[in-house]
């Protein structure tokens, strides 16, 4: 099993390789599920650390329906990931009725080109999740990161195993979402090759009396990663 970490800064993408990840997400803002990082963090990363760099293209927070503009934007960011030298894109659109829109994530995919792309979460707000990965399959790609439409993977697990259960050749369900070490091998026993989680944990701030800093940081954790890595190795 390959586990990817959902790196949100610079110090958890150092933390995922140093734990034994084979792959990090990187985004910004967790909080609000991820956005796109800036090109001064991807840089960065790329330059220090040697397992495969994906990263989320989402412009902003919120649902997935993009305008024109977000969607240049989108392009764009892609495009920069590519020259610098990551190793894959994470992003997806879906039209405001929440079903995927086919068209401008073929685009995406295009784009992308040579790189990996994955189907992001967004995915978990369809109406009929078997249609749609088998709609994804038909536009050529290869992998989603899915809670199965819940919450959580784990309460998700029903329909995660549903997915899987289509058997489209050489496609990847990877479970994300409230993954720890308490888990991972259920998903693992049920036969998923990936998955996904952040093995987060709080970081001490100072608090500002004009009220910055009173959202917690989280960091990914190089213990958590590692016992996470041992788990799905040695079980």
């Amino acid at each position: 099993m390959l586990l990817e970490i959902c790196a949100n800064s610079y110090q958890s993408a150092l933390n995922a390789q140093q734990g034994g990840a084979h792959r990090i997400e990187l985004c910004s803002e967790l909080a609000v599920g991820g956005i796109t990082p800036s090109h001064g963090l991807i840089k960065q990363v790329i330059r220090a650390i040697t397992i495969p760099v994906f990263v989320l293209i989402r412009p902003r927070s919120g649902d997935f329906y993009y305008s024109e503009d977000e969607f240049e934007i989108m392009k764009s960011d892609i495009e920069f990931c590519k020259e610098i030298g990551c190793a894959g894109i994470v992003s997806g659109i879906l039209h405001s009725d929440n079903c995927i829109d086919l068209k401008r994530t073929q685009e995406l995919i295009e784009i992308s080109k040579p790189l990996d792309f994955t189907f992001h979460r967004a995915f978990d707000c369809v109406t009929n999740p078997i249609e749609e990965l088998h709609n994804l399959a038909s536009i050529g790609v290869k992998r989603i990161l899915t809670s199965g439409t819940k919450a959580t993977a784990e309460e998700g697990f029903s329909i995660l195993k549903d997915l899987l259960n289509q058997q489209i050749n050489d496609f990847v369900i990877m479970p994300g979402s409230g993954v720890n070490i308490h888990n991972i091998q259920l998903f693992k026993q049920a036969g998923f090759s990936e998955i996904h989680t952040s093995a987060s944990t709080k970081v001490t701030q100072t608090s500002s009396p004009l009220g910055f800093g009173t959202s917690h940081q989280t960091v990914s954790d190089t213990a958590i990663i590692q016992q996470l890595v041992t788990s799905i190795q040695h079980a």
